[in-house]
């Protein structure tokens, strides 16, 4: 099987949109992880990612605007709104590489219900802020409900320059073209595309997460490996492909 290289644009260009989204204000932070620790947490048909032998537990959080059926235009009001996700890296049977959300984190409800029941994304309704001054943005989330502990998030970080070139392990961590999820009894790829990211560096001020290991994750003990922002792109979704092996057998 051959993996397809990861590449700053899309190797598949989506030709009928199913889902228009913006992904704005973004902040990437990764730390390491053997493959070994989340193969186990992966859809049927796909195995983690690595780069140099390790993959990546991403925490994500950002701004969505304008969701929106088909090729869009997004809604303004009822598609924009906070979100955070807590991401692990894989590559399927057929060689495309994609992301895995252990969960989703977002402020207004109907989109939340929309991807629990639709697209079967583990979707939780949070209080959640975005807040800016100057070049500092600091993220926060806290799930509504006891039913997880309260679990909550809060990511301060200081904007800088622009990437001229990225590293590999930059391209590795942002040039993800679809996800993986289970969806009615199969694992499905689902692709985007979007232009190339517009990536910045970025500091880590402050973070108190407890966001990953309510994912089943382990713990994070140290800094993230990498901590980049970027002010965003405009996506757009093509339509699922079920990967050959039913989502409900043995990996």
């Amino acid at each position: 099987m051959e993996i397809e290289p990861v590449t700053p644009s899309t190797p598949r260009p989506v030709r009928r949109p199913t889902l228009v989204q913006g992904w704005h204000e973004l902040t990437f932070l990764h730390w390491p992880v053997e493959p070994e620790r989340v193969a186990g947490l992966l859809p049927a048909g796909t195995r983690p990612d690595t780069l140099d032998g390790v993959t990546y537990v991403g925490l994500v959080p950002f701004l969505m605007r304008g969701v929106g059926l088909g090729p869009g235009p997004g809604l303004p009001w009822l598609g924009t709104f906070c979100e955070t996700n807590v991401r692990l890296y894989t590559v399927d049977d057929q060689g495309r590489r994609g992301v895995v959300f252990r969960s989703l984190d977002a402020a207004r409800l109907l989109p939340v219900l929309v991807g629990r029941l639709g697209v079967r994304l583990p979707y939780t309704w949070s209080a959640m802020r975005l807040r800016r001054t100057g070049d500092v943005i600091t993220y926060s989330c806290r799930r509504r409900g006891s039913g997880d502990g309260g679990s909550a998030s809060r990511a301060q970080v200081r904007t800088g320059r622009p990437i001229a070139e990225p590293t590999p392990l930059e391209h590795f961590l942002t040039a993800r073209w679809g996800l993986h999820v289970s969806w009615h009894g199969r694992t499905v790829h689902l692709p985007n595309e979007h232009a190339p990211w517009p990536l910045h560096r970025a500091e880590l001020l402050d973070l108190e997460d407890d966001l990953v290991t309510a994912a089943g994750l382990p713990r994070m003990t140290g800094p993230p490996v990498s901590v980049l922002y970027s002010p965003g792109v405009t996506v757009r979704f093509g339509v699922p492909s079920p990967l050959s092996q039913p989502a409900g057998r043995g990996r």
